[in-house]
């Protein structure tokens, strides 16, 4: 374990869900190796594992070895497993917005966030759709906020997110794929070390609307925008049938693939690491990774939830926050 590079912050999500429950399992996992975390939030959602209360992030080295490292913020209302609260949102907000804060001011290395339940905290007046636009308000960065999903031989962007299938088709124009485009690229240099990153873009239409004989977007949108971005001097290609895109074949010849919508992005992802994949937010003043899963209500307080998306989560984050600092030296 690293003792000189700063502890990253983890956040407790939503307390009726299982964050406090995978929280303690990766730091049964990683206690010896690391990295080290602390977690900001409730004690009283950790059960079974040693854990003790710190002043600040300079103590968390020291403690992790022996207990998980607690940066205390008391919820206010008891926790049922599987009944969130919206009583319990200001800590849950709370605990994200201290974590940027420790890493903006170089005491924590990057925010590891726990799922949040977003409609509990809509409820109570959070007026963001979820953690990458909070995140993007509290530590913007020079482009706009990407979500990238990582897993084992496979990195996914969807140019498109929370949004319907029928509102994809009327909002993607090559001006939006560009900028995702762009900020996909600076974001694996910056953070993944990767100099000369390799784009391969997804058609929207089947076989990539086959010069328009099924769906005319391929062709006067998505080929037009790789246009662009090649002549920018990005490495992009593409369209590409979203139904081969992501054979093995298909991954060796690529850095990160494009999906146009939501699923086209996080399926494969899902289905070839769904325990160990990554939610990473791309071109943020800040580090931030996830768990690429929910708060997963329904198994609450049950013991058996799955730790893998988390250790990987806190593992990624370690090391693109080593690529930030190198960088920045």
């Amino acid at each position: 374990m690293d003792m000189q590079r700063p502890p990253l912050a983890l956040t407790m999500g939503e307390p009726a869900g299982i964050g406090g429950e995978i929280a303690t399992k990766a730091w049964s996992a990683l206690r010896q190796e690391g990295p080290a975390f602390f977690f900001l939030g409730d004690p009283a959602l950790l059960p079974g594992v040693p854990h003790r209360r710190i002043a600040s992030p300079a103590e968390a080295a020291t403690v992790f070895p022996e207990a998980l490292p607690v940066l205390s913020l008391n919820l206010p209302a008891p926790v049922t497993p599987g009944r969130p609260d919206a009583r319990n949102a200001g800590p849950v907000i709370a605990a994200i917005e201290r974590a940027v804060a420790l890493v903006q001011a170089g005491e924590a290395g990057a925010v590891v966030t726990n799922p949040i339940q977003k409609s509990v905290l809509t409820a109570a007046g959070f007026r963001h759709p979820g953690h990458t636009e909070f995140l993007a308000e509290l530590a913007p960065g020079e482009g706009p906020p990407v979500m990238l999903l990582a897993a084992a031989g496979l990195r996914t962007v969807p140019v498109t997110i929370h949004q319907s299938l029928r509102s994809v088709i009327a909002r993607l124009d090559a001006d939006l794929i560009c900028r995702i485009a762009r900020a996909t690229a600076a974001g694996l240099r910056r953070d993944f070390g990767i100099t000369a990153p390799r784009l391969a873009l997804a058609g929207l239409n089947p076989h990539a609307g086959e010069d328009g004989t099924m769906g005319s977007e391929d062709r006067d949108i998505i080929a037009p925008a790789i246009a662009t971005l090649r002549a920018e001097g990005i490495d992009a290609r593409g369209p590409f049938p979203a139904d081969t895109l992501f054979t093995p074949h298909a991954r060796a010849g690529y850095d990160v693939a494009l999906g146009m919508y939501h699923d086209q992005a996080l399926i494969p992802v899902k289905t070839l690491d769904m325990a160990g994949g990554v939610n990473v937010t791309l071109n943020l003043a800040v580090v931030r990774t996830s768990p690429d899963h929910g708060t997963a209500l329904d198994i609450a307080g049950q013991g058996c939830a799955d730790p893998g998306s988390l250790i990987a989560a806190l593992r990624l984050a370690a090391q693109l926050a080593a690529h930030r600092r190198n960088q920045a030296a």
